[in-house]
């Protein structure tokens, strides 16, 4: 498991977490700030390997900052592969491991909260959702699986620097060859979708995405309120575009929300409606308000895992609404191998459904897991922002029968550390491994990278960085909200005059929205910890909008 919490507090198990493929991530493409030492690709035969590690009970449900234990016996149990490098094992204490993230609800909820002049709940804020709603440009690797690349700097805070973990994969060719998609819609036509931005934001979005998906794609559309209909079988969509524009534009609301019902019948049509060879997936778009039938998560759960064990059937959820529930939907998507985001604009459901679901549709990797492994020579602390949920054991890393999350293309994950290296410490500090499976044959890969303690010479917000800068101002920004105190944290008002400076130099309107989201935070906590430096760092603006 990862050791954010002390190592009194040992570990805690892992949770349901996942990410998946078609996944939809907010478009920010930020010129990285050099990746240091290089990376090394490893495939295994599928032979159920464990990893070193060691068991142990639950814990602390919030990570804190990990002094190094002492390797526990049977550490060094697992030996090397053939064609594995591996050197001697980091003692536990030293091990962090998580499912692959790329989910966008939390930052998309906190904006609109923020909007309408109140602070969200700090349950509701996940640092990795608001740090993954950017996409920084990554290398990508010409082949299905990940590019790997670490980089990091100086917070200002004596001996803590932030070291980001940085994956991509290869992008979609929208014009070229995919799989078709066989996409089942679940609709919440309840009272509550009445209200501006939910049920006409929904029927927008399906309108938009009829017209994006290919003639061999599939459609199918389910709606509930007390109880749940198939208003539309799996249907090819090639010469009923316009039967599934008449079934969008006949929804209406009515009474109670029964998600039950709704996600129940959904797997019901979409196992019915499955292709074999095709993208399988539910499509949950709701305010997550369950108030009729089970409304305990728990409950559904089961369904969900059993038919994405069985056939491949994952459940994206897509939020609307000003009261919205948040943790129900991740939840839901959790289990089902899925991932959340959130729309209340026009704007945002035509990036969601025009400009990327059609796009990623296509898988890059099934069941992906991060370990960073830290060297106890040069740190003496370590934190993982975030990814509280999406924890694994250490000793699962390479058990495939553990879920990882569902990547599909055109991605980035990004993982953000606070790192405490120790006085005079030179080399190593940590290395990140990515393991996978091929969505296809499901064949385990492996790939890694490393970083240096001399890459992390440079202070944080001296020029050069403007996309680590970037991930720590929402990185940061998340752990204001929480109440946190991630080191070196500068203060709001500091965090948006450099968003400030970012979007004014590039013109980008998703970190301007970034920087004014960080200034109402501002006036709602009002004056914060941190001295306000001023924005600082020009660093060199590259030609056309890097963020777009």
């Amino acid at each position: 498991m990862s050791r954010q919490s002390t190592a009194a507090n040992g570990r805690r198990g892992a949770r349901f977490r996942a990410a998946i493929a078609g996944v939809i991530v907010a478009g920010l493409a930020v010129g990285g700030c050099g990746a240091s030492g290089g990376t090394s690709d490893v495939s295994h035969a599928e032979k159920g390997r464990t990893a070193p590690g060691t068991t142990g009970g639950g814990g602390a449900t919030k990570p804190g900052y990990v002094a190094p234990g002492t390797a526990s016996p049977g550490a060094d149990a697992a030996a090397p592969e053939e064609g594995e490098q591996r050197t001697r094992p980091p003692a536990p204490d030293y091990l962090s491991t998580f499912a692959l993230d790329v989910d966008t609800a939390s930052y998309g909820y906190a904006r609109r909260s923020l909007a309408e002049g109140r602070l969200p709940e700090p349950t509701t804020v996940r640092p990795e959702e608001f740090v993954n709603s950017f996409r920084p440009d990554y290398p990508r690797p010409a082949d299905n699986g990940f590019g790997v690349s670490l980089d990091g700097a100086r917070t200002g805070t004596e001996g803590w620097s932030l070291v980001r973990v940085g994956l991509a994969t290869r992008d979609a060719d929208r014009s070229g060859e995919r799989p078709p998609a066989a996409l089942t819609f679940v609709v919440d036509i309840s009272g509550s979708m009445a209200e501006p931005g939910r049920l006409d934001l929904v029927k927008e979005s399906l309108r938009l995405l009829a017209d994006e998906l290919r003639d061999d794609d599939s459609f199918a559309l389910v709606t509930f309120s007390d109880e749940a209909e198939t208003r539309l079988p799996m249907t090819r969509v090639g010469e009923s575009r316009g039967r599934i524009r008449e079934v969008v534009e006949s929804l209406a609301t009515t009474s109670s929300t029964n998600v039950e019902a709704g996600v129940r019948t959904g797997y019901d049509v979409a196992v019915d409606g499955r292709r074999k060879g095709a993208t399988n997936r539910v499509v949950l778009l709701s305010d997550a308000l369950a108030n009729t039938g089970e409304t305990d998560a728990d409950a559904i759960l089961a369904r969900i895992d059993e038919e994405r064990r069985a056939h491949g059937i994952t459940l994206f959820g897509v939020g609307v609404g000003s009261e919205y529930g948040d943790d129900f939907m991740e939840r839901l998507a959790d289990k089902g191998d899925g991932h959340t985001t959130y729309v209340s604009t026009p704007e945002q459901a035509r990036k969601v459904f025009v400009d990327q679901l059609p796009a990623h549709v296509e898988l890059r990797a099934r069941d992906a897991k991060a370990q960073v492994a830290f060297d106890a020579r040069t740190v003496e602390k370590f934190r993982l922002v975030g990814y509280e949920n999406r924890e694994v054991a250490d000793e699962d890393f390479r058990n495939d029968r553990v879920d990882g999350g569902e990547v599909g293309a055109g991605h980035t994950v990004t993982a953000l550390y606070a790192v405490k290296t120790r006085t005079g410490a030179r080399g190593r500090v940590a290395t990140a491994t990515v393991r996978w499976l091929d969505p296809a044959t499901r064949a385990p890969h492996e790939r890694s990278g490393t970083v240096e303690v001399e890459a992390l010479g440079k202070g944080l917000w001296d020029g050069g960085h403007e996309s680590l800068q970037l991930t720590a101002i929402t990185a940061y920004f998340a752990d204001a909200l929480r109440g946190g105190d991630l080191p070196g944290d500068p203060g709001l008002t500091a965090l948006a005059e450099r968003a400030e400076v970012i979007a004014g130099r590039s013109g980008s309107a998703v970190v301007r929205e970034l920087a004014e989201a960080v200034r109402q935070a501002e006036r709602l906590l009002g004056p914060t910890a941190g001295p306000s430096e001023g924005a600082s760092g020009e660093g060199e603006l590259r030609s056309g909008d890097p963020y777009s």
